[in-house]
């Protein structure tokens, strides 16, 4: 009898025993997963953000069409200070400005430009289109006039403004004189000088003159004048 009541309390005793020992641990939680951004993404994101800092607009010192004129001016290799000059001598900025002879814009690009670059007429009237129209033909008209690469900034710049405003061939055949009689073809002053004596039948009508004769020198000379004159100012201006 005594021992199966020892056996009864030792078996109880080890039952306890094992119960306490024999918890079961509760499943641990699953920890957060953090997912890094990958480098790539990382590096796009800020590139964009460093394009539409640069995109953002800067202040305007010369007129509202600032930012404009350096964009096309940058995509054109034009200073787009001097685009600015022209646009002022041209237009005072008036985008929607028709001339009598159907110039148009604040470049007053003519139809005849629009065509020779084969860009629709119509589309002369849109101001970024007549920038850029500006633009291509002041390029050509560099390339066109030859100047060697000496020439000063202020001359070749006169130069390529009087043949924007009066033709290039009325410029040419000035240069021409300038050259047949001597004087430095790429010298303002001469060229200036023999825009004037296109005037007079004893230098028009020789062989070397190919454009004839030529009466609106003093509009030229005024023209080139101011819009240098204000492209200075602009230089002084804005970078």
């Amino acid at each position: 009898m005594l021992k199966r009541l020892l056996f009864v309390v030792l078996s109880a005793a080890i039952l306890v025993a094992f119960e306490s020992f024999a918890v079961i641990t509760p499943a641990a939680e699953p920890e957060a997963v953090v997912v890094e951004p990958a480098t790539d993404v990382v590096e796009t994101e800020q590139i964009v953000d460093e394009q539409l800092a640069e995109m953002a607009e800067l202040p305007c010192v010369i007129s509202r069409f600032d930012n404009l004129m350096r964009k096309v001016g940058e995509e054109e290799g034009q200073d787009w200070r001097l685009m600015s000059a022209i646009a002022y001598s041209e237009s005072r900025f008036i985008e929607d400005l028709v001339s009598k002879q159907g110039a148009a814009g604040i470049m007053q690009i003519r139809p005849v430009v629009a065509r020779h670059f084969n860009v629709p007429v119509e589309d002369i009237d849109d101001t970024e289109t007549n920038i850029r129209l500006a633009g291509m033909l002041l390029s050509e008209l560099d390339t066109m006039l030859r100047m060697p690469a000496s020439t000063p900034k202020e001359d070749r710049l006169s130069i390529i403004l009087a043949s924007y405003n009066a033709g290039i061939g009325h410029v040419l055949d000035a240069r021409r004189l300038a050259r047949h009689e001597g004087a430095n073809p790429n010298s303002w002053e001469a060229v200036s000088h023999y825009l004037k004596l296109k005037a007079d039948p004893a230098y028009y009508e020789l062989d070397i003159v190919q454009s004839g004769k030529f009466t609106g020198s003093g509009q030229t000379l005024g023209y080139v004048s101011e819009v240098m004159r204000k492209y200075n100012h602009y230089c002084t201006l804005a970078s």
